[in-house]
């Protein structure tokens, strides 16, 4: 049973994006959303968090909200995967539940 986590908050102002990856069981997804892309920075505090799940969680960034952040693909962690609406809407049917992290 896998789960599709949303984050959509800034990992600088809220602690959602750590807490939802220390709650992450193998096989889940995380997708991060609106502000939860500033997760996807490479460089950023959270960069050793996101890659230390990554062997056993995928993540993935909302290419519409990176692109209007100004997230260029090269500033993200390479582990990171880029998804359109479409690749949202496929990661919510292919799960067996979601949680979003408030």
């Amino acid at each position: 049973m896998s789960t599709l986590h949303i984050v959509n908050k800034s990992p600088f102002g809220h602690g959602s994006l750590l807490s939802c990856i220390n709650h992450c069981k193998s096989g889940d997804a995380v997708l991060l959303i609106e502000d939860g892309v500033y997760g996807a920075l490479s460089g950023s505090v959270v960069e050793h968090a996101v890659t230390t799940c990554a062997p056993s969680v995928s993540i993935y960034v909302l290419e519409g909200d990176a692109q209007a952040r100004g997230l260029a693909p090269e500033k993200l962690i390479g582990t990171v995967k880029p998804v359109g609406y479409d690749g949202f809407v496929d990661l919510v049917a292919e799960s067996d539940r979601t949680q979003s992290w408030l």
